[in-house]
């Protein structure tokens, strides 16, 4: 056959008159195939260039020693910090990181998953786009033998390792802390509804409040689309302009409580002795603003992290498919922007 064109494991499997799952398996040395049938399979992908000459010293180890990495977005504080996290980690191992944006379009996130799967990394770290509803593209890791670990957004139809923070309750704790200043009407910038870290926190907002005998008007929970800036300085306008506003609002993330600040300070109406704001994230232009944004910690260098340990842990013991959780705490970190004793302007 011609060595012009790239081969896929269909080609193996019908030049070899094997299934493709035993052509997968055999090249990722899975017991219970045959030496002869592994060794077959991977003097013939190796014969064809299955995978670039430059990873040809690896294959013969089964291992490129890279890890693919795709995020929503890379200029994000979480995910940037996220990032920063496995890569010292994947150092300590010395393995690279391979990373692609989503821009949290599906689309997206099915081409950066193909094109890291004909990378061959040795294994995959992804936090879902908020489109993702199938996890096809992702099984076809799983297929290969090649591990996956989710964080942060995840998806509960991938059976996998998964790395999240308890989102519940760190919109608990956010929420606690306002009513504990003296706030009695807390409203929350959302995201959206069916992602579920999003769903989380309007849970853990939710129970905050009724554990404390407050009652949420309907109109003081609003839901971002796009998780931005101009979306909090929108919707902290609009819920400032109902016949009964709010006197604090949670927000879904630190970018999002940046524009409702933006909003309260161009119309000369003082945070926090009007109103009070939380965000979540804990990025470091929290602590810069003017007043400072109190704010939910994620953890994210620590979620990076504990996710490449789990990944090069499944790689090295050849395990796919592992279903577990593992959740890090989150701490709120108490500013200017929650301090009811404060006047700023």
């Amino acid at each position: 056959m011609s060595d012009r064109k790239r081969l896929t494991l269909k080609d193996i499997a019908r030049e070899l008159g094997i299934s493709v799952s035993t052509a997968s398996r055999a090249l990722n040395s899975y017991p219970g195939i045959s030496g002869e049938t592994i060794k077959m399979v991977k003097e013939f992908a190796e014969k064809h260039n299955y995978v670039p000459n430059a990873m040809a010293v690896n294959f013969r180890k089964n291992k490129t020693m890279t890890i693919g990495m795709v995020v929503p977005e890379l200029v994000h504080y979480f995910f940037s910090s996220v990032i920063s996290g496995a890569i010292k980690e994947a150092k300590k191992h010395n393995y690279s990181i391979l990373v692609s944006q989503t821009d949290e379009l599906v689309k997206n996130e099915i081409l950066a998953c193909r094109t890291m799967l004909s990378s061959s990394v040795d294994g995959l770290l992804i936090s879902i786009s908020n489109e993702t509803n199938s996890v096809d593209h992702l099984l076809e890791f799983i297929e290969e033998g090649r591990p996956v670990v989710q964080f942060d957004k995840v998806s509960d139809l991938l059976a996998s390792p998964k790395v999240i923070v308890d989102d519940f309750q760190g919109a608990y704790e956010a929420v606690e802390h306002l009513v504990q200043q003296g706030y009695q009407k807390i409203a929350h910038i959302n995201g959206l509804s069916h992602v579920k870290n999003s769903a989380e926190r309007l849970r853990g907002y939710k129970k905050a409040l009724a554990d404390h005998g407050i009652s949420a008007e309907p109109a003081w929970v609003v839901h971002c689309k796009e998780i931005s800036e101009q979306e909090g300085f929108d919707f902290a306008k609009q819920l400032w302009s109902l016949p009964n506003p709010p006197d604090a609002i949670f927000c879904i993330t630190d970018l999002v409580g940046m524009g409702a600040m933006k909003f309260f300070k161009q119309e000369k109406i003082h945070v926090p002795s009007q109103i009070g704001l939380v965000g979540f994230s804990n990025w470091d232009m929290s602590n810069f603003a003017s007043p400072s944004l109190s704010s939910v910690d994620q953890h994210a260098f620590q979620i990076g992290a504990k996710a490449v340990g789990l990944l090069i842990a499944s790689i090295k013991s050849n395990e796919v498919g592992k279903d577990e959780v593992y959740e890090i705490k989150t701490s709120l970190v108490f500013r200017e922007s929650s301090d009811k004793r404060q006047e700023l302007f």
